[in-house]
């Protein structure tokens, strides 16, 4: 089952079709934009998915893109919370480390390298940020719960995409024999060589 919204929007709408939850945002009114979102119930019971895509994130022609996979008794509320609070997070960190750093406006110039580092370490904290938010709440318990990430941020011609955890991202991409997957990120896995250390 899926779901697709499109509208000239500056609210946040949350879709809710059975266990599906997908959260779209849109700011820019003169372009009509489409967004769509897919999440398939597994046989383990509840749908711990959660997804956002937001248009307009950061510049006009910006956006953000997050897909959380929640495990755990209250992994469907962890993964809410994350997707809830990974766009602004993630925004606000990358904003306050363009203006410490060179003095520039938020909005920069080039998205490779100087902005692309920017963008690396707002990333970083913003996911560090989340989990230290969430082990903060009074009324959830989450000492068995999580959620893996996996999200893309596009400013102009640039992509910048971050996972933690098995959540991926992958590309479609025509060939002569059709429509051909490409994985775009490793997945985070305990058993990894860089996590042995």
């Amino acid at each position: 089952m899926g779901n697709c919204g499109s509208s000239a929007s500056s609210e946040i709408h949350e879709i809710d079709y059975g266990h599906e939850r997908v959260v779209y945002y849109e700011e820019a009114d003169e372009v009509q934009k489409v967004g769509s979102a897919y999440s398939q119930p597994g046989s383990k019971g509840l749908n711990q998915d959660a997804g956002i895509l937001y248009q307009g994130y950061g510049e006009e022609k910006g956006a953000f893109c997050g897909v959380f996979d929640g495990h755990g008794k209250n992994g469907h509320i962890v993964s809410k919370i994350v997707r809830n609070r990974l766009p602004s997070l993630l925004l606000n960190q990358r904003n306050a480390l363009a203006k410490a750093i060179t003095g520039e406006r938020a909005d920069g110039d080039l998205f490779p390298s100087k902005q692309f580092m920017k963008w690396k370490e707002a990333c970083m904290s913003s996911f560090k940020l989340v989990d230290k938010e969430i082990k903060l709440l009074d009324n959830l318990d989450c000492s068995c719960s999580g959620t893996t990430a996996v999200a893309v941020v596009k400013q102009g011609d640039g992509l910048l995409i971050a996972n933690l955890g098995d959540s991926r991202a992958v590309l479609g991409a025509t060939t002569e024999d059709g429509i051909m997957a490409v994985q775009l990120t490793t997945d985070f896995k305990p058993e990894l060589p860089c996590k042995l250390l």
